[in-house]
C-alpha cells in the first residue's frame, strides 16, 4: 500500500475504486466497504483507493466539546488498511481551511479532477463537505456528469450489523472488552514503548512492563485489570494489564502496566502492542503489598484460564 501525505503526491493510478472517509477503527461496518471496493477492483482491473483525512475533523472542529479520544491512531489505521489489502492511502491535511470546502468543490477538486474516479463507494448516510452538506442523493444526481459510477453500501447491510465507533467508544469506556472487539472483529489494541517505572511490581514478583502510549488523543479503555496478550519482537506473551492510578502505592497519576507471564529479559525502550481480551476487575486499593500480591495471582490465574 502506498501512502500519500496530501494530494499533491498521488499520480493517476488504473480504473480507480474510491471511498473516503475517517475509518477511525477499521471496524466491522467499515470492513464491508473495504471489500466492496477490492471485489469492484477486482472486477474492473482497477486499483483501490482510501481517502482520509487527518486529524479527525472533529479534533479540528471542537477541540474543547468533544475531548474526542480515537480508536485508532494513524499508524495502526495505516497499519490495519494495508492488512485488508487497500492500494493506496491518501490522507488529507484537515484544516479548519479545508473544513469550508462545499460537497461540489470536494467532488469536482478531488474525486474527480486529482483521483479520476471511475467508481465511487460510500457507506450509508456517509456525508461531505462543509457541514456535512454532501449526500447519496447528491451524488446519484450528479455522478453521469462527473463520469464517474457511484455505489452505496445499504442500510440494510449496516443496521444488520448494528456498528458504530461510538458504541465501540462506548464499550470500552464502561470495560465492555466483548462488545468491543466484537464489532472490531479484532481485540482492541494499544502500541507504545516500554519505559521505567517505579518498579514496585519487581519487589513482589510481578514486574511489569510500563508502556507510554505517545498520542494523548488515544482511547485508553477504562480503569482496572485486564486479561491481555502482549506483542514485542514478533514474539506473544500471555499477560495481564492494570490500567489506572495505583492506588496501594499512592499513584498520582494514570498509568498502564503489563505483566508478562513467561518473559525473561529487558523491556525498557522496545515497543510493544497490547491486545485487549477480558475485563477481570476494576482497581483497588489494598492494604498492604501482600494483599496486592495475593490478588495478583489470583488476576493471573484467572487471566490464564480465559487466554
Amino acid at each position: 500500500m502506498k501512502i500519500y501525505e496530501g494530494l499533491n503526491e498521488f499520480l493517476p493510478v488504473k480504473n480507480p475504486v474510491v471511498t473516503s472517509g475517517t475509518f477511525d477503527g477499521v471496524h466491522l461496518g467499515h470492513q464491508k466497504i473495504l471489500h466492496r471496493i477490492r471485489e469492484i477492483a477486482r472486477s474492473v482491473e482497477g486499483e483501490t483507493v482510501l481517502i482520509t483525512f487527518w486529524p479527525h475533523p472533529r479534533l479540528v472542529l471542537y477541540p474543547e466539546e468533544h475531548k474526542l479520544r480515537l480508536l485508532s491512531t494513524f499508524e495502526e489505521k495505516a497499519k490495519l488498511l494495508r492488512q485488508f489489502g487497500i492500494d493506496h492511502l491518501v490522507t488529507i491535511p484537515f484544516t479548519k481551511e479545508f473544513s469550508q470546502l462545499t460537497s461540489k468543490e470536494f467532488i469536482e477538486e478531488v474525486i474527480v479532477n486529482k483521483i479520476q474516479t471511475k467508481k465511487l463507494v460510500i457507506g450509508y448516510d456517509h456525508r461531505f463537505g462543509k457541514n456535512r452538506e454532501g449526500s447519496f442523493e447528491y451524488l446519484k444526481e450528479n455522478c453521469s456528469s462527473y463520469g464517474f459510477e457511484l455505489e452505496e453500501i445499504s442500510r440494510q447491510d449496516v443496521d444488520e450489523i448494528g456498528v458504530s465507533s461510538t458504541k465501540i467508544r462506548q464499550a470500552l469506556e464502561s470495560g465492555d472488552i466483548e462488545t468491543a472487539n466484537s464489532y472490531l472483529g479484532r481485540p482492541y489494541e494499544l502500541n507504545g514503548l516500554v519505559v521505567k517505572g517505579q518498579q514496585i511490581g519487581r519487589s513482589i514478583g510481578f514486574p511489569t512492563a510500563n508502556v507510554h502510549i505517545p498520542n494523548d488523543y488515544k482511547l485508553i479503555p477504562k480503569d482496572g485489570v485486564y486479561a491481555v496478550e502482549a506483542s514485542v519482537n514478533g514474539s506473544i506473551y500471555k499477560s495481564m494489564l492494570n490500567i489506572g492510578n495505583r492506588p496501594t502505592v499512592d499513584g498520582s497519576k494514570k498509568s498502564v502496566e503489563a505483566h508478562l507471564f513467561d518473559f525473561q529479559g529487558d523491556l525498557y525502550d522496545k515497543q510493544i502492542t497490547i491486545y485487549l481480551k477480558a475485563y477481570l476487575r476494576e482497581e483497588q486499593k489494598f492494604e498492604n503489598l501482600e494483599g496486592l500480591k495475593a490478588q495478583l495471582h489470583k488476576d493471573q490465574q484467572r487471566a490464564k484460564l480465559i487466554l
